[in-house]
C-alpha cells in the first residue's frame, strides 16, 4: 500500500522581496540600497514561507518583467514590496497592473533608531522610505490594487506576525487557485445553502468543482486488495482506541474492514484525479456499504477539504484552512452548529456532524467505534469519537449571495465538554464571541451557512488577509460586534460589492 501525500506543507512555496528605487541616486547609493534591502529580507528569514530577495528595481520595464515572472511561477505565491528610497510611482503602473499574485506593502526602514547626531543629507537620501512608500501607496490606491500594508521594523515580533499571517493567506489562495474538487453525487435535496454558482467559484477562487457518479467511487473501493485492507486495519489498531467489537475476530470486525476499503478506494480516486477536496451525500451512496465516516475524518486530518451533503463551498474552506494552518498546532474540520445549552449566562454551542469531524481538532487519542446511523439506509458506519480540545478557534462559513460570495467568521472559544456517553461522534463545544445572543443574531442576519470550517490553527487575521486577496466579502463576529453595527455593515456591503463589480 503506497500513498501519495497531499501537498499541504508550505515548504514548496516562496515569496519575492522586491525593493524600489531609481537611477537618480547613483551607483554607490544604489549599492547601499541593495545591501540594506538584503538585510531587511534576511530579517524575514524565519517566516513559514521562504522569502527570496530580488535585485533592486529601478525602471518600469524591470518592474513589469518581474510581475510577469511572478505570475508564471506556481511556486511564487506573492510579492513583498518596500520603497527603500523614492521610487516614482508611475514606474510601477504597468507592473502593478500586470501582477496577479498577492501583494504585501512593507512600510519599514533599515534602522530602528535614528542616529540623530550623525544625520546629514546623504543619510536622508538613503533613508527616505517614509515618503517613498507614500508615493507607492498612492499608486496602489489609484490602481485599486488589493494588498496588505504592514508598518514597522522587521525586528518587531508584531510585524513578523502580520507578515506570517499574510504568507499563510497567500498560500491558501495559491491552494484554492489550483484546487480540484470532486463531488460524489449532488447536494442534499431541498437544501438551499449548499447550492451555489460553481462557475463563479472558479472565476473568483480558481477552484474546479465537478461531479462524479458515486458508483465510480464504488469501483475504486471494490478494487482494494485484502492485503491493503489488512495493512490499513493494522494502522487503525495502532493509532486509535478501537472498540472490542471491531477488533479482528470480533462480531463487527467486517464493518471496520469495509470502512478501510472505503478509505483505500476514496484515497486512490482522489490521488489519481489530483483532487484536494471532495463531498459526499448520504442521499446518494450507490452501492457503498456504509456512509464514509472514518475515511473522511482521516483524509481531512491529512489536509483534504471536505463538505457533507454535497457542500462544496465548505469543502473549499476546509482545504484552504488546512493549507493556511500548515505547521501550526491544531487543525481544520467540517463543523455544524447542532444544538444549544441555553442556561442564562453560560450559553454554549454543541457542534458535530453525523460522522465527519476531523481528529486534527484533538490531541487526545480518538476512539474508533461503530454505531447505527438512522439515515442513508446502509450498514452501520465506523467513525472516530472524540471532543475537540479547549482553546481559541474560529468558525467560517461561505454563502452564495447571488451576486457574490460572502464569508462569515465567528471568533469562538472551545471549552471542556460534559460527558456525552450517548453521542458517538466527533464534536466540539464552544462559547461564541461576543456572547451567544449577539453571535446567533448576527449569523442569521448574514445568511451564513449551517456548515462551517472550524480551525484551531489560524485566527481571524489570516482569514481577513485571505478575503482581501480574494476580493471577497468577509464579515466578522468578534468581541467588538454589536447587532446594530453588524446590520449596518451588511447594508453597506450590499451597496459596496454591487458597485465594485461595475456594470
Amino acid at each position: 500500500m503506497t500513498r501519495q501525500p497531499l501537498a499541504t506543507s508550505l515548504d514548496s512555496y516562496e515569496v519575492w522581496f522586491v525593493t524600489g528605487s531609481q537611477n537618480l541616486y547613483g551607483e554607490e547609493t544604489l549599492q547601499q540600497v541593495a545591501t540594506q534591502s538584503q538585510a531587511v529580507a534576511d530579517g524575514l528569514g524565519g517566516m513559514p514561507v521562504k522569502v527570496v530577495w530580488k535585485p533592486v528595481l529601478k525602471d518600469s520595464d524591470s518592474i513589469r518583467r518581474l510581475a510577469l515572472e511572478v505570475n508564471s511561477r506556481d511556486d511564487v505565491i506573492g510579492v513583498i514590496a518596500w520603497m527603500h528610497t523614492f521610487s516614482p510611482a508611475k514606474m510601477w503602473i504597468a507592473g502593478l497592473d500586470a501582477l496577479q499574485k498577492p501583494l504585501l506593502h512593507l512600510h519599514t526602514q533599515a534602522n530602528v533608531e535614528l542616529p540623530w547626531a550623525d544625520i546629514d543629507f546623504d543619510f536622508m537620501n538613503l533613508n527616505q522610505a517614509a515618503h517613498g512608500d507614500r508615493e507607492f501607496g498612492y499608486i496602489q490606491t489609484r490602481l485599486g490594487v488589493a494588498r496588505k500594508t504592514v508598518v514597522g521594523h522587521v525586528s518587531n515580533p508584531a510585524v513578523l506576525q502580520q507578515v506570517e499571517d499574510w504568507e499563510r493567506a497567500a498560500a491558501g489562495w495559491a491552494a484554492a487557485r489550483t484546487l480540484k474538487l470532486a463531488r460524489f453525487g449532488d447536494n442534499m435535496r431541498y437544501v438551499a445553502v449548499t447550492e451555489g454558482d460553481k462557475t463563479e467559484a472558479e472565476l473568483r477562487f480558481g477552484v474546479q468543482v465537478n461531479t462524479w457518479g458515486v458508483n465510480e467511487l464504488v469501483e475504486a473501493v471494490d478494487a482494494a486488495s485484502d492485503a491493503d485492507v489488512d495493512a490499513l486495519v493494522a494502522e487503525y489498531l495502532e493509532a486509535y482506541d478501537v472498540a472490542d467489537e471491531l477488533r479482528p475476530g470480533a462480531d463487527r470486525h467486517q464493518s471496520l474492514r469495509d470502512g478501510a476499503a472505503i478509505e483505500l478506494g476514496l484515497r486512490s480516486f482522489l490521488e489519481e484525479g489530483g483532487f484536494g477536496a471532495f463531498t459526499t451525500s448520504f442521499e446518494d451512496l450507490g452501492t457503498l456499504k456504509q456512509l464514509p465516516g472514518l475515511a473522511v475524518q482521516r483524509l481531512m486530518a491529512e489536509g483534504y477539504g471536505f463538505g457533507a451533503e454535497g457542500d462544496w463551498k465548505t469543502a473549499i474552506l476546509v482545504r484552504v484552512a488546512n493549507v493556511m494552518g500548515s505547521g501550526l498546532p491544531g487543525g481544520a474540520s467540517l463543523m455544524e452548529d447542532y444544538t444549544y445549552d441555553l442556561v442564562p449566562g453560560s450559553e454554549r454551542i454543541l457542534g458535530a456532524h453525523m460522522l465527519e469531524v476531523s481528529p486534527s481538532l484533538t490531541t487526545a487519542k480518538p476512539r474508533l467505534e461503530v454505531h447505527q446511523l438512522g439515515i442513508g439506509g446502509k450498514d452501520d458506519p465506523v467513525r472516530l469519537v472524540f471532543t475537540a480540545d479547549p482553546g481559541p478557534a474560529l468558525v467560517v462559513a461561505m454563502s452564495d449571495m447571488r451576486d457574490r460570495f460572502r464569508l462569515v467568521a465567528n471568533v469562538v472559544q472551545n471549552v471542556d465538554a460534559p460527558d456525552l456517553p450517548n453521542l458517538p461522534v466527533g464534536r466540539a463545544v464552544w462559547e461564541p464571541a461576543p456572547d451567544f445572543a449577539t453571535s446567533a443574531a448576527c449569523w442569521l442576519a448574514a445568511g451564513a451557512a449551517h456548515h462551517t470550517v472550524m480551525t484551531t490553527a489560524v485566527g481571524i487575521d489570516v482569514f481577513r488577509d485571505f478575503a482581501e486577496i480574494a476580493k471577497t466579502e468577509l464579515v466578522v463576529i468578534d468581541d467588538d460586534t454589536t447587532v446594530r453595527g453588524f446590520q449596518r455593515e451588511l447594508r453597506w456591503n450590499q451597496a459596496y460589492y454591487r458597485l465594485a463589480q461595475g456594470l
